[in-house]
């Protein structure tokens, strides 16, 4: 009886991880870090929180809007997209999301930087996209794997607020905790999970490199 109470508890935590660090979140997420650990964190919070909120619209709300309505018309069976099949649609439209994310960042003269990094959300986007033609590949943790890959352009481009060493440490365990709970919900593998933390941290680092 207490094993089975324990793997309800376990099972129970890794879905709130799943929903909580939902890849859906993790570009306002992103947005919010940058502007409270950075230097650009000494803008008004009214301002900051205003920026939040629109590219919480842009790349969260309205695919699940989009997602709502494929699901509606039959086009899609299951919400949590878990038939890799199903999820070209919500791919191209989290594409264009990101990519308007990015032009709003820049139409309000946000550093190249910044703006790189929803670029590099779409650049994700389109690379999962094209892996899952084949093969099953892990979104929630290419979404954090781009949060962390952010977190330490900051750093080491000296762009910090403050030390963000500690930050970007609980970053990579909660990256770490999001992938054993993928694994544990069924959802994906370990190089599923690994294979998508790559593909995130990487096409949000080499973005920022190249273009920020």
């Amino acid at each position: 009886m207490q094993r089975f109470t324990f793997d309800k508890l376990i099972t129970a935590l890794a879905r709130f991880l799943s929903s909580a660090l939902s890849p859906l979140l993790m570009p306002a997420y992103g947005v919010f870090l940058t502007l409270w650990v950075s230097f650009l964190c000494s803008l008004a919070p009214g301002v900051r929180w205003a920026v939040v909120m629109v590219v919480f619209g842009i790349t969260c709300i309205m695919p699940v809007i989009l997602i709502a309505v494929l699901h509606n018309f039959k086009v899609i069976t299951d919400k949590r997209l878990d038939n890799r099949r199903e999820r070209l649609i919500p791919y191209i439209g989290g594409i264009a999301c990101s990519i308007a994310a990015a032009f709003y960042l820049g139409h309000i003269h946000s550093p190249a930087w910044f703006v790189m990094f929803q670029a590099g959300a779409a650049l994700t986007a389109l690379v999962l996209m094209l892996v899952n033609l084949k093969w099953k590949i892990s979104a929630h943790l290419a979404g954090i794997g781009g949060v962390v890959a952010l977190l330490y352009q900051i750093h080491v481009q000296g762009l910090e607020a403050f030390n963000l060493f500690w930050v970007i440490c609980a970053a990579i365990l909660l990256a770490g905790m999001l992938g054993t709970s993928r694994i544990i919900l069924g959802r994906h593998t370990f190089a599923q999970v690994a294979a998508g933390f790559v593909v995130g941290y990487a096409s949000v680092t080499l973005m920022i490199g190249c273009f920020g």
